[in-house]
């Protein structure tokens, strides 16, 4: 079956189970281009939080369909493969937390939405690349924990007066874009703009024109005057750049910019997941209940 049809299919499906097709901007461009709604995390948190679609299909990893289930506990939440997860939400566990909140306890726990649902459940509040400093900022204590990400955590500290706790964390994928790199796509493309991932090293982020998340660098591609601009995030974000952005050139600050779990998920895996109602997510009341409330503060706090 050819990309078409089966493009084709999945939109009947959807329409048929009254479902709702989200992707994250990292999933393959086939797959983008079908969505009922393409977002960063922040974006898709919302949207899994007010669909009315009896069915939420996420193109995406294992923790933003746990977000979607716990957002939307009367939802079926499906992620079309099970074995797309994110290394990054691995670098913290549950027991892990709860002993870094006892060995600083006059401390709020703010986790990033890249995290299982299990650790969310013991935070204060969730956050996203997107409003990170926003909700850092909105805390009524002077120390915070942020985890798992160190790298968005330095970049946060930036901007606070709060004393911010980095957990040792981070995502492979940006972390793993080293300054060399990033200064030769500049010295290759003179004149050409920079933007970045918070989630990259803070020796990266120093070199980049804007730091910003996938959704915020969209924005600042459309916006800037520039003609040439460096991409520091992963590459599939290239795709709605070159879509959005037809009369610009776009250059990957490497070509290591690549979430092997993000790229797993495949049309064929979509439909047949609609087709059998497989890999549906849920997550346990006990779990579920907690989590719901930090992520809710997140929400409340970012409108």
């Amino acid at each position: 079956m050819g990309i078409i049809e089966t493009q084709e299919k999945i939109r009947k499906l959807l329409a048929d189970r009254n479902a709702i097709l989200l992707a994250h901007y990292y999933q393959r461009n086939e797959i983008q281009d079908i969505a009922d709604i393409l977002g960063d995390s922040l974006a898709l948190s919302i949207e899994a939080s007010e669909t009315m679609a009896d069915v939420i299909v996420f193109a995406g990893v294992q923790f933003m369909a746990e977000s979607a289930a716990i957002l939307s506990p009367d939802k079926t939440v499906i992620l079309p493969r099970s074995d797309a997860g994110c290394p990054l939400a691995d670098k913290i566990t549950a027991e892990e937390l709860r002993k870094a909140r006892a060995e600083n306890p006059g401390a709020k726990v703010v986790t990033y939405v890249n995290s299982s649902a299990e650790t969310k459940a013991h935070s204060d509040i969730c956050c996203t690349s997107a409003n990170a400093v926003r909700i850092v900022n909105s805390l009524d204590a002077d120390t915070v924990l942020m985890v798992p990400d160190g790298n968005l955590a330095r970049y946060t500290s930036q901007f606070t007066e709060k004393k911010i706790i980095p957990w040792k964390g981070f995502c492979y994928v940006h972390d793993n874009l080293s300054p060399g790199e990033a200064q030769r796509a500049k010295d290759q493309n003179p004149g050409a703009l920079f933007a970045a991932h918070p989630e990259c090293r803070a020796e990266v982020l120093a070199m980049a024109d804007f730091v910003g998340s996938t959704g915020a660098i969209l924005k600042f591609a459309r916006e800037s005057d520039a003609e040439k601009i460096i991409v520091g995030t992963e590459k599939g974000i290239m795709h709605q750049l070159k879509k959005q952005n037809p009369d610009k050139t776009f250059i990957p600050a490497s070509d290591n910019l690549i979430c092997v779990d993000m790229k797993r998920i495949t049309l064929d895996d979509i439909l047949s997941s609609l087709l059998e109602m497989k890999h549906v997510v849920t997550v346990p009341e006990e779990i579920r209940i907690p989590a719901n409330l930090a992520l809710s503060r997140m929400l409340e706090a970012s409108k």
